[in-house]
C-alpha cells in the first residue's frame, strides 16, 4: 500500500473537484490518501462532506515526511512550489495538469487511468539538478541559503529597470552586466524564463547552469552555460538602487543590497519527478511549446 499526499489549491471549486476525484481513484486502489489539515473546512465546502471516509489530514509540516509520493494538481507554479518542500524530504512527485502549459506535469486530467500504474510499481523516477543559493553581505558573512528547481533572478524586482551585476566564476570575474537582471538555471528550468529571456534550452540529463542577461543593453552579452561543479557569484554593483531582488522558482524573495553577492553551486539535494509515459524530453517539448494559447 501506498501513502499519497495530494495537494492543490482547494479553495477552488474545479481543482478541489479534480483532486477529489484523484482522491477516490487512489483510494480504490488501495492507497492512503494524506491532505494537509487546514484543507479540511475546504474540502467540506466544495463536496458537501468531509472526505475523512478516504483521507487522512495531517499537519501541513508532517505531511511530506509522512508519505511516499506527492500528487500535484496544478499548473507549473503549484507544481515548483510543492517541488521546494517535497525536495528535502526526498519524496518523488508527480504532477497532474490543471494549468495552461502544465510543461512539469506528467498527466492531463483526462489521462488520470494511469495512476494505476502506481499501485503496480510500473513507473520511472527522474531525478533532476537543484540549485543551492547563498546571499553573503558585504562582509563576506552567509545571511541566507536555500535551492530553487527551476531558476534565480535577480533583479529590480517590479520596476522594470537596467541594473548592473557582476557575474564570477571560481572567483574570476567572467562579465558585467548591464540589464534587467540576470537568471540562472538548472536544466529543468531551461524552457521557463531562462528560454524566454533568450537562453539555450537544455536536455534534463545534463547537468549544468545557464545564465541568461534578460534584455541586456549590449551586443556582446550572450547566455553562457557553465558546467555542474562551477562556482557562480553575481555581485550587485547597482549604486542607483536601494536593493535588488533574488527570486527563486518565481515564489522566494530576497533583497540584494550594494556589495552583496549571491552565491549559486549544485546541490546536493536532488528533485525527484515520477514519469508514467515513455515519450521523453523532446516529443513533450515539441507537444508544448507548440501548444496554441
Amino acid at each position: 500500500m501506498k501513502k499519497i499526499a495530494v495537494i492543490t489549491n482547494f479553495n477552488i471549486r474545479q481543482k478541489a473537484s479534480a483532486a477529489l476525484t484523484v482522491c477516490e481513484r487512489l483510494s480504490s486502489l488501495g492507497c492512503e490518501i494524506f491532505v494537509a489539515s487546514f484543507n479540511r473546512e475546504r474540502i467540506q465546502r466544495n463536496s458537501g462532506r468531509d472526505m475523512h471516509e478516504i483521507i487522512k489530514y495531517i499537519s501541513p509540516e508532517k505531511l511530506y515526511d509522512e508519505v511516499d509520493l506527492v500528487v500535484v494538481l496544478g499548473g507549473d507554479g503549484t507544481i515548483l512550489e510543492s517541488a521546494r518542500r517535497a525536495i528535502p524530504a526526498k519524496k518523488p512527485i508527480l504532477g497532474i495538469n490543471l494549468g495552461r502549459l502544465g510543461y512539469m506535469a506528467e498527466l492531463e486530467l483526462n489521462e488520470l487511468d494511469k495512476l494505476d500504474n502506481i499501485v503496480h510499481g510500473d513507473y520511472k523516477t527522474e531525478e533532476r539538478m537543484v540549485l543551492y543559493v547563498e546571499i553573503f553581505d558585504k562582509e563576506g558573512k552567509k545571511r541566507f541559503s536555500s535551492f530553487a528547481l527551476n531558476d534565480a533572478v535577480i533583479s529590480n524586482g517590479s520596476v522594470a529597470r537596467i541594473v548592473d551585476i557582476q557575474l564570477s566564476e571560481g572567483g574570476s570575474e567572467v562579465s558585467r552586466y548591464r540589464a534587467d537582471g540576470v537568471i540562472v538555471a538548472t536544466p529543468t528550468g531551461s524552457t521557463a524564463y531562462s528560454m524566454s529571456a533568450g537562453g539555450a534550452v537544455v536536455d534534463p540529463r545534463l547537468e549544468c547552469f545557464c545564465v541568461t542577461p534578460v534584455c541586456p543593453h549590449s551586443l556582446g552579452s550572450r547566455p553562457l552555460i557553465f558546467p555542474s561543479n562551477a562556482d557562480i557569484e553575481l555581485k550587485n554593483i547597482c549604486e542607483r538602487e536601494k536593493a535588488l531582488f533574488v527570486t527563486l522558482d518565481g515564489r522566494s524573495n530576497q533583497e540584494l543590497f550594494l556589495g552583496e553577492t549571491v552565491r549559486i553551486t549544485k546541490s546536493d539535494l536532488r528533485a525527484k519527478l515520477v514519469r508514467l509515459s515513455s515519450g521523453g524530453f523532446y516529443n513533450k517539448l515539441r507537444a508544448k511549446m507548440n501548444s496554441k494559447f
